[in-house]
């Protein structure tokens, strides 16, 4: 593999463990900590393999390294990265979805539990002295009595279903490539988006993100959602229409909300999420655990060297390119 080149576009991880993982498979490696197209280029135009956080990667970017053959991205989603362009230069792209899943599953339950228990409305409350079960939240649910929808039923959306279910929670499940005997046979309902999203009292999202899914929460579809509702995003923040979601928790329709992804990052002084009590935020945490972390660079690496060494690499999100 002494022929190979692989550029780390950026990371904001510690440490250097994908560069110590190509290099003990015998692979050149260099870090370009850029975001910027032209940048790239001018670092990867001799570049076999790219690993990519943040960094957009574009049919530009593709174009200006000749050898490119695989790109290998540093986390879960991949929307940064232009597939269907890499597709059709015979890129192959793969991703890490294995790395942090119990961590985002946790994170997402403890989102809908904190929101359905009213928990930071009560700390606010005790804190202000007010001592009062029943005056100070807009929302304190009994489980059996409440329906969440889990929109996308993937690795996490699984995870997360079947916790819910487990204390007791009716669950709806969306997913335009949902197995409804699976999804049944696990003890939840099938539902189409529309009917999911007007059925729930708290909408969790782990869908990825497309074309199609941008913004599917919308002043729209909110409006078909009942008064009170709470929703929870620890996927991807632009499934959101961030402004129409904030209009509507400050008018009282929706219930509150609870985000760990945002249209962009880090959330800007400016948004009126940061101004309402009944929305709950965290930054973009949701993947974290010391695990995950010594885990994620790691899993990176390894899609590069397997590919480069000829075996198989689970994770390729384009099988039908084919390799130049």
């Amino acid at each position: 593999m002494q022929n190979e080149f692989v550029l780390l576009t950026d990371s904001d991880l510690p440490g250097t463990a994908a560069a110590d993982t190509l290099a003990a498979a015998g692979i050149r490696s260099a870090l370009a900590q850029s975001r910027d197209a032209g940048a790239l280029i001018d670092a990867g135009r001799e570049a076999t393999a790219l690993v990519v956080q943040w960094a957009p990667i574009t049919a530009e970017v593709m174009d200006g390294m000749p050898n490119l053959r695989m790109i290998s991205r540093l986390g879960i989603g991949y929307d940064m990265i232009d597939v269907a362009a890499a597709t059709e230069r015979g890129i192959l792209v793969a991703n890490t979805p294995t790395y942090c899943v119990e961590e985002v599953a946790t994170h997402t339950v403890a989102m809908i539990l904190t929101q359905a228990r009213g928990l930071a409305a009560y700390d606010r409350a005790v804190r202000a002295g007010v001592w009062s079960a029943v005056s100070a939240v807009p929302m304190s649910v009994r489980p059996s009595a409440s329906t969440v929808a889990v929109i996308g039923y993937g690795r996490i959306g699984r995870m997360v279903a079947a916790s819910l279910s487990a204390i007791g929670f009716r669950v709806l499940v969306s997913d335009p490539f949902l197995d409804e005997a699976a999804a049944r046979a696990a003890g939840h309902e099938p539902a189409a988006l529309a009917a999911a999203l007007a059925g729930a009292d708290l909408v969790t999202l782990h869908a990825p993100l497309t074309a199609e899914t941008k913004h599917m929460i919308n002043r729209e579809t909110i409006a078909t959602m009942r008064p009170g509702a709470v929703i929870v995003n620890t996927c991807r923040g632009p499934l959101i229409d961030e402004n129409a979601l904030a209009e509507s928790i400050a008018a009282g329709h929706l219930g509150g909300a609870a985000l760990d992804v945002f249209a962009e990052e880090p959330l800007p002084d400016t948004s009126p999420l940061r101004t309402l009590d009944r929305v709950l935020l965290t930054p973009h945490a949701a993947w974290y655990s010391r695990e995950a972390l010594a885990d994620l660079p790691v899993h990176a690496a390894n899609n590069v060297v397997d590919f480069f060494a000829g075996r198989d690499v689970p994770a390729v999100v384009n099988p039908q390119a084919t390799r130049r």
